[in-house]
């Protein structure tokens, strides 16, 4: 099945070195990688150009005129993947927190088990690498059981930024508008699939712990952002309380 991973990309320059990032896509097998620039300022477009011109075959850009924000800048470039004929479709944070062998790993089981959701979850368990903050992983706990209540479904890490989706109705529908928040549109966008006219079934959504994951330096989301967050988990739980209503669809537990 042909897979698309998307990256979205703001400010990244100093992060991105072409000849390791040709080796990643190597990594990535026969999967296509589509590296979306969320309107940087510095000369993030330019790099991702030099990598597309020399992976033509593989690496597709989208580049945004004004940053609308990570939570847009995945929306559209899942939209992008999916009018490019991809039936799995992904995305990952630009850091590469997330190895891309990880994600392959994730891609692998949607096909294989024919899921519609794979969700990355970093579980530090034995024989794992979890490589996390302290404070982050805390303060994820929290934010985790927040969202297992908004979305009335078990969930350990709906905030890892490494998961894998099959073309559905319900995908689409869920990409149809921006979301609501710029950093719990994760936990928004799971909503979405399960409150959709042709909605995922909740068993066709899994978690699957990471081997190996790690807290890069330099990462945009502050304490700050981290509280704005909650708030919005807050209005998305009354969006999802809304479009249950609506769509008379029960909740899933």
């Amino acid at each position: 099945m042909r897979a698309t991973w998307v990256i979205p990309c703001y400010n990244e320059a100093a992060r991105l070195a072409s000849d390791e990032l040709v080796a990643l896509i190597d990594e990535a097998g026969e999967i296509d990688l589509l590296l979306v620039d969320d309107g940087s300022t510095d000369r993030t477009a330019e790099k991702l150009r030099d990598l597309a011109a020399r992976r033509p075959d593989r690496v597709r850009l989208l580049l945004l005129e004004k940053n609308g924000g990570k939570a847009e800048a995945v929306r559209q470039g899942l939209l992008e993947a999916l009018r490019g004929g991809a039936e799995i479709v992904g995305y990952l944070d630009a850091d590469l927190a997330t190895p891309l062998s990880e994600m392959r790993r994730l891609t692998e089981i949607a096909i294989r088990q024919q899921i519609d959701v794979v969700l990355g979850s970093r579980v530090l368990m034995m024989g794992r690498h979890i490589e996390r903050r302290h404070l982050r992983h805390y303060l994820g706990r929290v934010f985790a059981t927040g969202a297992s209540l908004a979305l009335k479904l078990s969930v350990y890490d709906t905030q890892c930024g490494a998961k894998v989706f099959r073309q559905t109705a319900a995908l689409q529908w869920a990409l149809r508008e921006p979301f609501l928040s710029r950093w719990a549109f994760d936990v928004e966008l799971i909503g979405r699939l399960l409150t959709a006219p042709d909605a995922v079934d909740s068993s066709r959504v899994i978690e699957e712990p990471l081997y190996q994951w790690r807290d890069v330096p330099g990462s945009k989301l502050r304490f700050g952002q981290m509280a704005g967050a909650v708030a919005d988990l807050g209005r998305v739980a009354w969006r999802l309380r809304e479009q249950r209503a609506r769509s008379r669809v029960p909740p899933r537990r």
